[in-house]
């Protein structure tokens, strides 16, 4: 690091608490670029070692796209499935026994552009037959605002993607190869993804980071308003049964905390106080059966520690039921991603 760079904040170490409930962490992601690396070592590093001692007990977790790992020279279309074909290899790398007892990317949701239409279903074909059994759903993500200091999302998307025909032409294929969608988009887009939802009602689909409620940009400043509008959004989606929700994404900047601005990150009780409005109404619309915490490591861990995030979720879930808490911390993901029992 140079000697004028900004000192990396830091975050007080704490106790975990309900060592011993189990955990699926649903979505993280992994990465190597020129500027920025987060592989199986760095994940496993932030989990600390599963056992619910040193670590929260994190038995499996599922990885989600991110741009990372694709083939340069195959052509367009096919250029993703080579991150498939990596991660299902992550995933054995764990398996093995040699990283800790966690199974890391137990499940695997990629990317493949739905926009192709009917043309898209030789990608997912490709994706399933390179997963090695734990491929389960593709994220297109639809992130896009009109101010530029809202960034949008990486796929370059037009305002209402999801009401695009030819991208509801090839997520048609979706249902037709068993797959689930992962929907990411801002909270001013969510009245799309309700009309996506209502008309594909066989399809299962999964609202990532509560919503996508933004806090910065134009939206600094309007925490009420923004919550109110992305309230109501919430709670029509709940009446939809094929959609569940991830509770967790607040960590990223574009959320407007901005807890990754301080030197010492916030403890778990002041990450319970600024979440636990968002998180319960989710719970409320969607009820634990369909709701599921997750990490969003490393884009979260700007505001937080690994522990200090479940610990949090601990601290909102702490009136729950032991049956409850299951669903949420563990059995809803593992059900909404098929990973057996």
């Amino acid at each position: 690091m140079p000697a004028d760079a900004p000192a990396a904040p830091t975050s007080a170490k704490e106790e975990i608490l309900e060592p011993d409930l189990p955990i699926c962490d649903p979505h993280h992601h992994l990465w190597h670029f020129a500027d920025s690396r987060y592989l199986l070592e760095d994940l496993l590093a932030d989990i600390g070692p599963g056992d619910g001692i040193g670590g929260h007990k994190v038995e499996s977790t599922v990885f989600v796209e991110c741009t990372a790992f694709y083939r340069a020279r195959a052509p367009e279309p096919m250029k993703v499935v080579v991150g498939t074909e990596f991660f299902a290899g992550v995933a054995s790398m764990a398996d093995s026994g040699r990283y800790g007892p966690g199974w890391a990317c137990e499940s695997i949701v990629w990317r493949a552009d739905l926009s192709l239409g009917e043309a898209v279903d030789e990608v997912l074909k490709a994706h399933l037959a390179a997963g090695g059994g734990r491929f389960r759903g593709i994220r297109h993500a639809a992130g896009w605002d009109a101010s530029e200091a809202v960034r949008n999302s990486h796929t370059d998307p037009s305002q209402h993607l999801y009401l695009e025909p030819g991208f509801r032409e090839g997520f048609a294929r979706l249902a037709a190869n068993d797959l689930s969608f992962e929907a990411w988009q801002y909270h001013t887009q969510l009245p799309d993804l309700l009309d996506l939802a209502r008309a594909f009602p066989d399809t299962a689909i999964m609202l990532d980071h509560v919503g996508g409620p933004l806090g910065i940009g134009p939206y600094a400043g309007r925490r009420d308003e923004v919550f109110r509008a992305w309230r109501e959004n919430i709670r029509a989606l709940g009446q939809c049964p094929n959609v569940w929700v991830k509770l967790g994404g607040l960590g990223m900047a574009i959320c407007g905390f901005e807890f990754h601005k301080r030197e010492v990150l916030p403890d778990s009780a002041e990450l319970a106080s600024a979440w636990r409005p968002y998180i319960e109404t989710c719970i409320e619309a969607f009820g634990p059966e369909r709701g599921l915490f997750e990490s969003n490591f490393p884009v979260d861990k700007v505001s937080c520690s690994y522990e200090a995030l479940w610990n949090a979720f601990k601290r909102m879930a702490s009136g729950a039921s032991a049956a409850e808490k299951a669903r949420l911390f563990r059995d809803s993901a593992r059900e909404f991603y098929r990973m057996g029992g």
